[in-house]
């Protein structure tokens, strides 16, 4: 995989600095024990209440190749061109209802955790973790039918990394550039809103 440690202005976790999204994947088989750790680290993300809203579906081409390809057909064209390959693709949802039938209003973001925690156990293992909001939710609705209180949020690709040769010209050059997020003194205030923390 290409390595893009982060080029961030205070020293973080090397797991943390070296997990980036790439887009060229590997169709090299995902094991299952792999898939299983990956899924054990989201089960372990925090949540409100320990409500643990997340659940996720996994669409793995060499164990249903049916499957896959009605989870693949979701996804917008420019997403199914460099996916073409991906031997994973991992449905995330949200439960967002509490057990005595209110909103849970942090389910969305305590969903968000696990799929992070999903993320940073598939680089700590050398595989790659792409998450995708460009599907179409609805079409995975119609096709999956989750029960209506869980929300489809998002899709992963998942897989071993592979070589940014065989991407097209513009993905490639993305592939290949230094990766960049706004300023902390952007995103992050201090006491008020507006104040940069420093």
């Amino acid at each position: 995989m290409t390595e893009k440690i982060a080029p961030t202005e205070v020293a973080i976790d090397p797991l943390l600095a070296g997990r980036w999204s790439p887009r060229a994947i590997s169709n090299k088989a995902v094991s299952r024990e792999q898939l299983h750790s990956l899924l054990e680290a989201a089960r372990w993300a925090p949540s409100s209440y320990n409500m643990q809203p997340w659940r996720f579906v996994v669409f793995d081409r060499s164990h249903d190749q049916a499957a896959f390809d009605k989870a693949f057909a979701t996804l917008v064209p420019f997403n199914q061109g460099w996916n073409a390959n991906v031997p994973v693709l991992v449905c995330v949802l949200a439960k967002t209802l509490t057990s005595k039938g209110e909103v849970n209003r942090t389910a969305p973001y305590d969903t968000g955790a696990a799929a992070f925690s999903l993320a940073l156990q598939a680089h700590s293992v050398g595989l790659v973790a792409h998450q995708m909001s460009g599907f179409d939710t609805n079409a995975f609705r119609e096709t999956f039918s989750p029960p209506d209180d869980v929300e489809v949020i998002a899709m992963i690709a998942v897989g071993h990394p592979g070589d940014p040769a065989t991407l097209d010209d513009a993905l490639r050059e993305r592939e290949l550039a230094p990766r960049a997020r706004v300023a902390l003194s952007e995103i992050a205030f201090d006491g008020a809103w507006g104040k940069a923390f420093k």
